[in-house]
C-alpha cells in the first residue's frame, strides 16, 4: 500500500480528534445549558455529571457506523482510492465549517455537518468521475448518491423547529400558571408528580435513545416500548413520582435532582449516538484500508462498507476522554453557551449583542397586535389571574439565575421527550435544533422576551436559525471544493490541504488570535459588574468610575488611531478601529439597560447621588455613539476608494488631534486621581479647542470656493470637526457629573 493512504488515516485520525474538540464545544450547550442557567450546582460539578452521561454513553454504545459509511452515498460505485479522498475531504470540510461557527459563538448540528459534509463530497467524486467517464452522465448520479436520506434530514429539521417550539412553549406555559415564580410552597405539595412527569421523560430518553444500542436492554423489550410509548411513559412517571415523593420527603431537592438527571441523560445520548458524527468517516476510512490491503489492489469497489461494524472499545473509549477534556478546557464551549443563555435569560437587558432588523421588528409588531387582540377577547378576570402567575421575582430574589429551576426542568423534559419520541417514530431529529428551540420557547412563555429586548431576542434567534441552514450549504460546498481540489491534485493536493486543514484549526482553538488577547486583558481591568448582588449600590456606583476610566482611555486611542489611519488611508486600522467604537458603544448601552435593576438596590442615602450616575451613564453612551459617528464615514470613504485630504485638511485636523489628545489626556489623568481640582484648564483647553474647529471650518468653506475639492472628503471633514465637538463636550459633561458625584 502507498504511503499516501498510511498518510491520510493519520490525518484523518488528527482530524477526528480535533472534530470532537470543536465539536463538543458546539454542542455542549445541549446539555449544559439548563443546569448552568438555573445553577443546581457549581460549573465543575455540572460538567462532572456530564461526564459520567459521555463516559456511560461512550461504553455502552455499539457505535454503529452505518450513516458514514453508507446512508449518504452508495460505497459500491467508488474505489478504495476514491473512498479515502471522499472521507478526507469530507473531514477536512466538517472540521473548519464547525470551528468557523464556534468562534462566531452559534450552536450548530454536528450531524447535519456530516451528512452533507458527506453529501458534497460523494458528488464532487462522482462529478469527476462522470466527467471522465464515455459512458455515464449527470443523470446517473442516483447510481452515486443516496439523495433519500439528504431529503430526509432536511424535513427533519424543519419539522424538529417547528415542533419543539410549540411543545416547549406550551408546556412552559402551563407550567409557570400552574407555580408561578414563587413555585415552593405548591411545589411541596404536588411537585413530586410534575417532577415525575419530567423524571419519567428524561429517563425514557436516556433508556431508549442513549443505551437501546447498549445490548443492557434486550431487544425484544425495546420493540414492546417503542409500539407501546404512551403505557410506557405511564408506567415510567408512576414510578418516578413515587421515588421523587420519598426523596421530597427526606427533604431532597428533587428539581435539582431532575435537572441534573437530564443533564446526564443529553450527555449520554450525545455520546453514544453523535461520536458517529466526528469518528465515524475515519473509522469507515480505516475499515477501507484493511479491505484494500487485503485484496491487495487501490482499485477494489467498497461495496463491504455496507455491511454493519461496530466500533472498537478502546476507540470509544478514547473518544470520550477527548469529548471530558473539551468540556473542562475549551474557552468556546463558554462562548456557545453564552449566546443562548443571552437569548433566553429572565432580564430585559440579556438579549446579547445582535441587532434589530425589518424581520424581527415586523415579527414583534404582528405579537403586540395578538397580544391586543388577546386582551379585547379574555375576560379581564382571567387576565388579572393570569398576571399574578407570570409577576418574576425581583433582582434581588433571582440569586444571578439565568432562569429559575421550573424552567430548566421544562427545558430538558421537552427536549429528552421529543427526541424520544422522534427515535421511535424513526424521524431525523438534531439534538441541538431541539434543544435550542424548546429552550428559546420556553423563555418566550415565560415572559423573558418582553418589549425592550424581544426585537433583539427575536433577531438572534433568526440567526441562529439561519446559521443551521448554512451549515447544510456551507458544509456541502466546502467538502465539494476540497474534495474536487484533492481529485484533481492527488496526493501533492492532499499533503498540502491536509496540513493548511490542521494548521487552520489548531491555530483557531489553541492559540487566540493578538487582539483577543489584548480584549481579555481589558476586560480584566473592568470593575465591579453594576448588577452584582455581591456588592451594595453604593459600591456599585463608585465602581463604575473605574468602567468610565477604561472606556475614556479607549475612546482616546481609537479617536487618535482613526485620526492617523485616515491620512494614511490605512483600511485594515479603520475596520478595527470601526469593531472596537462600536463594541465600546454597545458596552455602554448594556449599562444604560442595566440602570433599572441597579437603581432598586439604592439605599435611601443612596438616592442623593443617583441622578449624577444616571447622568454618566448617559453621557459615556453619548460620548461612544460620537466616536462611532467618526469611525464609520471614515472607514467607508476609504473602504470605497475616495479622494483622501488635502495637505491643508492634513494639517488642520493634526492641530484638532493633538488638542483632544491633551483634553483627554487630562480628563484620564483626573479620573485616575478622583482630583477635580484643576477642572477650570479643561474648560479652557475645551473653549479653545471649539474656537479652533469653528476657524477651520471658516477656513475651508473659503477654499472650497476658490479651489476644486472632493466633495465626499469635504463631508468627512466636517463630520469629524462636528462629532469631535460633540465628543468633546459630552467627556466634559461626564467629568463635571462625576466631580459632584465624588463629592457627595
Amino acid at each position: 500500500m502507498s504511503l499516501l493512504y498510511t498518510f491520510i488515516l493519520v490525518v484523518l485520525a488528527i482530524l477526528a480528534v480535533l472534530g470532537i474538540v470543536v465539536g463538543v464545544s458546539n454542542d455542549a450547550v445541549n446539555f449544559l445549558n439548563s443546569a448552568i442557567g438555573s445553577k443546581v450546582a457549581s460549573f465543575r460539578n455540572i460538567l462532572l455529571v456530564a461526564s459520567v452521561g459521555i463516559l456511560v454513553g461512550v461504553i455502552t454504545s455499539s457505535g454503529m457506523m452505518e450513516v458514514a459509511r453508507s446512508g449518504v452515498f452508495h460505497p459500491e460505485m467508488f474505489s478504495f482510492h476514491e473512498i479515502m479522498f471522499l472521507f478526507l475531504g469530507m473531514m477536512l470540510g466538517n472540521v473548519i465549517l464547525l470551528d468557523v461557527f464556534n468562534s462566531l459563538g452559534l450552536p450548530t448540528s454536528t450531524t447535519v455537518s456530516m451528512v452533507f459534509g458527506l453529501l458534497g463530497s460523494a458528488m464532487a467524486l462522482a462529478i469527476f468521475k462522470i466527467s471522465d467517464s464515455d459512458t455515464l452522465t449527470m443523470a446517473n448520479m442516483g447510481q452515486f448518491i443516496n439523495s433519500g436520506k439528504a431529503l430526509a434530514i432536511v424535513s427533519g429539521i424543519l419539522l424538529s423547529v417547528v415542533i419543539a417550539f410549540i411543545v416547549g412553549g406550551i408546556y412552559m406555559y402551563l407550567s409557570r400558571v400552574l407555580f408561578s415564580f414563587r413555585y415552593q410552597k405548591l411545589f411541596g405539595k404536588i411537585g413530586w408528580l410534575w417532577c415525575g412527569v419530567s423524571l419519567a421523560g428524561i429517563l425514557y430518553f436516556a433508556m431508549f435513545k442513549g443505551l437501546k444500542t447498549s445490548g443492557l436492554i434486550p431487544e425484544e423489550f425495546v420493540d414492546w416500548v417503542n409500539g407501546n410509548v404512551a403505557l410506557a411513559l405511564l408506567a415510567m412517571w408512576a414510578v418516578s413520582s413515587i421515588v421523587l415523593l420519598f426523596l421530597q420527603l427526606c427533604k431532597v431537592d428533587i428539581l435539582k435532582v431532575t435537572i441534573l438527571a437530564g443533564t446526564f441523560s443529553l450527555a449520554l445520548a450525545f455520546a453514544g449516538n453523535d461520536l458517529v458524527n466526528f469518528i465515524g468517516a475515519p473509522y469507515a476510512a480505516f475499515d477501507a484500508f484493511g479491505i484494500a490491503k487485503e485484496a491487495g489492489s487501490i482499485d477494489i469497489t467498497m461495496e463491504e462498507l455496507k455491511t454493519p461494524v461496530s466500533a472498537n472499545f478502546l476507540i470509544m473509549l478514547g473518544a470520550g476522554l477527548v469529548m471530558i477534556l473539551t468540556l473542562f478546557f475549551s474557552n468556546k464551549t463558554k462562548k456557545v453557551i453564552q449566546t443562548e443563555q443571552s437569548l433566553a435569560g429572565q432580564d430585559e437587558n440579556s438579549a446579547g449583542n445582535f441587532e434589530s432588523n425589518f424581520i424581527s421588528r415586523a415579527i414583534v409588531r404582528g405579537a403586540v397586535g395578538i397580544n391586543n387582540f388577546y386582551e379585547r377577547v379574555t375576560p379581564r378576570r382571567v387576565q388579572i389571574a393570569i398576571e399574578k402567575r407570570f409577576i418574576p421575582l425581583p433582582v434581588e430574589e433571582r440569586g444571578g439565575l439565568v432562569y429559575d429551576r421550573i424552567r430548566a426542568t421544562v427545558n430538558l423534559t421537552c427536549a429528552s421527550l421529543l427526541i424520544a419520541v422522534g427515535t421511535a417514530l424513526k424521524l431525523p431529529l438534531s439534538t441541538t435544533y431541539v434543544v435550542f428551540m424548546v429552550s428559546m420557547a420556553s423563555s418566550l412563555a415565560d415572559r423573558a422576551w418582553g418589549r425592550e429586548s424581544a426585537v433583539y431576542r427575536v433577531t438572534g434567534v433568526m440567526t441562529v436559525i439561519t446559521g443551521w441552514f448554512i451549515t447544510a450549504l456551507a458544509g456541502f460546498l466546502i467538502s465539494m471544493v476540497v474534495t474536487m481540489l484533492l481529485a484533481w491534485g492527488g496526493w501533492i493536493a492532499a499533503v498540502a490541504l491536509s496540513l493548511l486543514g490542521i494548521f487552520l484549526v489548531i491555530k483557531g482553538n489553541f492559540f487566540p488570535k493578538k487582539e483577543n488577547k489584548e480584549a481579555a486583558k481589558e476586560d480584566s481591568k473592568k470593575s465591579i459588574d453594576i448588577t452584582d448582588k455581591s456588592h451594595n449600590a453604593n459600591e456599585a456606583l463608585i465602581g463604575y468610575i473605574e468602567n468610565v476610566c477604561v472606556d475614556m482611555e479607549s475612546v482616546t486611542r481609537i479617536y487618535g488611531r482613526t485620526i492617523v489611519a485616515v491620512f494614511k488611508e490605512n483600511r485594515k486600522v479603520l475596520r478595527d478601529m470601526v469593531k472596537e467604537s462600536n463594541d465600546l458603544f454597545f458596552a455602554a448601552r448594556e449599562q444604560k439597560y442595566a440602570l433599572l435593576g441597579m437603581m432598586k438596590k439604592l439605599e435611601q442615602q443612596d438616592i442623593v447621588t443617583a441622578p449624577f450616575y444616571v447622568q454618566v451613564v448617559d453621557y459615556m453612551s453619548e460620548t461612544t455613539k460620537a466616536l462611532i459617528h467618526i469611525t464609520r464615514p471614515a472607514f467607508d470613504h476609504i473602504d470605497n476608494n475616495h479622494t483622501g485630504f488635502t495637505k491643508e485638511q492634513i494639517v488642520d485636523l493634526k492641530e484638532v488631534n493633538d488638542a483632544v489628545e491633551e483634553i483627554f489626556s487630562s480628563i484620564n489623568t483626573m479620573l485616575r486621581s478622583r482630583d477635580f481640582s484643576d477642572m477650570s484648564s479643561i474648560l479652557e483647553k475645551r473653549d479653545l479647542l471649539f474656537d479652533k474647529i469653528d476657524d477651520i471650518m471658516k477656513s475651508q468653506l473659503r477654499r472650497m470656493r476658490t479651489e476644486h475639492m472632493s466633495t465626499s472628503a469635504s463631508i468627512l471633514y466636517f463630520n469629524i470637526l462636528n462629532e469631535t465637538k460633540t465628543m468633546v463636550l459630552q467627556s466634559r459633561n461626564i467629568m463635571k457629573s462625576l466631580e459632584h458625584f465624588v463629592e457627595d
